[in-house]
């Protein structure tokens, strides 16, 4: 028997939800204990904490899936790699970093 898709739902959301509150504490902590005392700034409560985590996150980390651009990336490669001929393969061994570094074959090393 599968898990209910509802049931899972819930669990994301309250993941989600404790995750959100214990970084909030987290970024408003570091902030109160570092930067009043640094520069002199004014201390933040949890909302603003919570602002601030997700402006951060915004300007610097987007709100795409992590790895999922990579691993489609990666199966792409496997596939043309996989439809390459040997010779095909061999030069693009020898195509990749000019001869040298990982994708040399152990012949090419020793001429």
């Amino acid at each position: 028997m599968g898990r209910h898709p509802i049931l899972k739902g819930i669990r994301i959301a309250i993941f989600v939800v404790i995750a959100t509150i214990v970084f909030g504490f987290i970024v408003k902590s570091l902030w109160n204990v570092l930067i009043p005392p640094i520069f002199g700034w004014h201390t933040i409560t949890f909302w603003q904490g919570i602002g601030l985590l997700v402006l951060s996150k915004i300007l610097f980390g987007g709100f795409h899936r992590h790895g999922g651009g990579r691993n489609r990336w990666r199966q792409r490669m496997k596939d043309r790699w996989e439809h390459m001929t040997p010779d095909e393969r061999d030069k693009f061994r020898r195509g990749m970093r000019c001869g040298r570094g990982p994708f040399t074959s152990s012949a090419e090393t020793q001429i």
